[in-house]
């Protein structure tokens, strides 16, 4: 059994397995180490990743890609609609509010979520992963953007599980990439902390951590980040100017063909990679529409003033960065900069001028992420023994509390877990109770989100309570920011006293005393307050007595159910489990034809090449027509 890290990127996905040996990125059918992020919908089965991309052009609007910018986010949100106006396929707003994705397939209208998606594009990833390593696969590390909230987080769960994966972390970016960089580097000084910045700029976002490293530790300082300022943004600008400029000169408008400003973006991506090496360059597109053929030219230097709002857009998240991390840009030991949109010069003089030091280019830029992710997935399997390493990451967002009486922690607007909080943590709240009650989560300081975000996270209903003579129960709720840093309820338990003649006062209250110092061992935070002296004057009292008729405290586990806003239910899960089995058994039917039909034609030109040279004297003129004619037939 092996251990397997993904770095779902916007563009790319990277694959990557820790062997006995180290780690290595898997290839894909195409021999290529980085597939892309699309699901095409052809006429009678599914084409993912590369095959695709490969049939994007000839079948667009069933041709879906750059589904992590939709995945857990809602129709409205006016990023979304931005997002939606540069992509082919059709939407609609579903009923929950979310996204719809409509489309064609097998001559029937089909409605897909972006959940539905990535479970196909997860599904994908697993296959080539077991046709590498010709075994099945679960345990699995995913890398996710610091600023996915909650709900996209719960997302990215549910479609590895429609796929058919057990991942044992969501684990971020940049947490990742500095997990690849620290582990294996030995010469961090002992005097005292390293810190390092690592700056990752995809191909549709831009993140900055900043993190501390010590021998066997590495602790995540901060998180920041800008969610639409990627590699993308600087070919857009590109785009712009070329269809400015072809429409003066050449008479078209590239914006009124989808297909010619598909063209024309594939074009000015691979533009901008030449510039980052070369002063200037040019343009050339055959039949760009209309039978045109567009040239164009641009330099490197003017390129740069065009993308200069995007260059001071670059130096917020770095400043913020330190700002956060509470740290000077001298106290940087160095940065690291990675991701598909790292590679222009003028990006690397700007970190230069911020941090005070030339960036370095250690890590592999396309596969650090993914790397990261599958040394993870080794220390936290059982199947592989790992050098300890200890990884401490945080959650970007304050995450708060509430109930019917308002916030459960007043003094600090209902922030049970702040900004800057480690992952894993744990928690516990008192309550006075006499029937069911619920608990909201949600994000104390929306300005912290990216725009457009709801700040609801989950609804947990805690009960039924009943207290005992009619008094109030005392309840304790154990809340937990899991490792995928997903806030949940784990627990929640009554503590009711009784009257028992028959137990000795030393073990009277061992119970509960065990649970009090888990709950104080666990940061436990009180909505109501608890009388802790008249119980410690109680095992006083008891103590002195010995045996007799005393009060007994007893803990008694309560219901928890759980509602997640814009989340699926258990019954959605399983539909969209069944139809995602049923259109990969369509999808391998059609596999398995085409080879049979393959293997019967190879078997057709074999046996008519034989029939009139090896077996030619074994047969008469008579017979070699007649199996001519049926072999014709057959091919036929």
């Amino acid at each position: 059994m092996s251990v397997v890290g993904f770095d779902i990127g916007n563009e790319n996905c990277v694959i990557a397995v820790v062997k006995q040996r180290g780690i290595d990125v898997l290839m894909n059918d195409e021999s290529k180490r980085e597939t892309p992020s699309v699901v095409c919908f052809g006429e009678k089965q599914r084409f993912m990743g590369s095959a695709g991309a490969a049939s994007a052009m000839k079948n667009l609007k069933s041709t879906i890609s750059q589904v992590k910018r939709l995945i857990g986010r809602e129709f409205s949100d006016v990023d979304v609609q931005n997002e939606l106006k540069k992509l082919p396929f059709e939407t609609s707003e579903g009923p929950d509010g979310g996204i719809l994705i409509c489309l064609t397939y097998r001559g029937e209208s089909h409605t897909f979520t972006p959940v539905q998606i990535m479970a196909m594009l997860f599904a994908h990833l697993k296959e080539i992963t077991e046709k590498n390593l010709e075994m099945p696969i679960s345990d699995c590390v995913i890398g996710i953007p610091s600023y996915f909230t909650d709900l996209q987080k719960r997302s990215y769960l549910n479609a590895a599980t429609i796929a058919g994966l057990k991942p044992l972390r969501l684990m971020h970016d940049c947490t990742a990439t500095a997990l690849s960089f620290g582990i294996y580097k030995t010469d961090f000084p002992s005097s005292g902390p390293t810190y390092v910045a690592f700056v990752d700029i995809g191909h549709c976002d831009t993140q900055v951590s900043i993190a501390l490293f010590e021998a066997g530790h590495m602790r995540i300082l901060s998180h920041t980040f800008d969610i639409s300022l990627g590699g993308r943004d600087f070919d857009e600008v590109l785009f712009t100017y070329f269809a400015s400029k072809f429409k003066e000169q050449y008479g078209i408008d590239v914006y009124s063909n989808i297909k010619a400003c598909i063209r024309l973006r594939v074009a000015c991506e691979k533009l901008k990679k030449v510039l980052s090496a070369n002063p200037e360059a040019p343009l050339n597109i055959e039949c760009l529409m209309e039978e045109k053929d567009v040239k164009g030219f641009i330099k490197r230097e003017e390129f740069e003033k065009l993308a200069s709002g995007l260059l001071d857009r670059m130096s917020i998240p770095c400043n913020k960065a330190l700002a956060d991390a509470g740290l000077a840009a001298e106290e940087i030991h160095s940065v690291e900069l990675v991701g598909s949109g790292s590679r222009i010069p003028a990006i690397t003089r700007l970190l230069a001028s911020i941090f005070r030091r030339e960036p370095s280019r250690k890590l592999n830029a396309s596969e650090c992420v993914a790397r990261g992710c599958a040394l993870q997935c080794a220390m936290l399997s059982p199947v592989f023994r790992v050098r300890e390493y200890e990884v401490q990451d945080i959650i970007p967002f304050s995450i708060g509390f509430s109930s019917e009486e308002g916030p459960i922690c007043t003094g600090s607007n209902g922030v049970l877990f702040p900004r800057g909080q480690p992952i894993p943590s744990l928690k516990v709240l008192s309550f006075q109770r006499s029937n069911l009650f619920h608990l909201e989560a949600f994000y104390a300081n929306p300005h912290e989100l990216p725009p457009g975000v709801s700040p609801k996270i989950s609804r947990f209903m805690i009960g039924r309570v009943h207290g005992s003579h009619g008094e109030k129960a005392r309840v304790k709720v154990k809340v937990q920011l899991n490792l995928h840093g997903i806030v949940c309820v784990e627990s929640a338990w009554l503590i009711e006293d009784h009257v028992d003649d028959t137990v000795t006062s030393s073990n009277t209250h061992s119970n509960i005393d065990k649970m009090d110092a888990e709950c104080a061992a666990s940061d436990m935070v009180a909505n109501g307050v608890e009388d802790s002296t008249r119980a410690q004057s109680k095992s006083s009292h008891a103590s002195a007595e010995g045996i007799r008729s005393d009060e007994v405290t007893r803990r008694l586990e309560i219901l928890v159910s759980e509602s997640i806003y814009g989340g699926m239910t258990e019954a959605e899960l399983s539909d969209a489990q069944e139809k995602e089995t049923q259109l990969a058994q369509q999808d391998r039917a059609m596999e398995q034809t085409k080879y049979k039909k393959n293997a019967l034609e190879s078997y057709v030109y074999d046996m008519r090449n034989k029939l009139f040279n090896t077996y030619r004297s074994f047969a008469s003129d008579h017979e070699r027509e007649d199996i001519s004619s049926s072999l014709q037939q057959t091919e036929e």
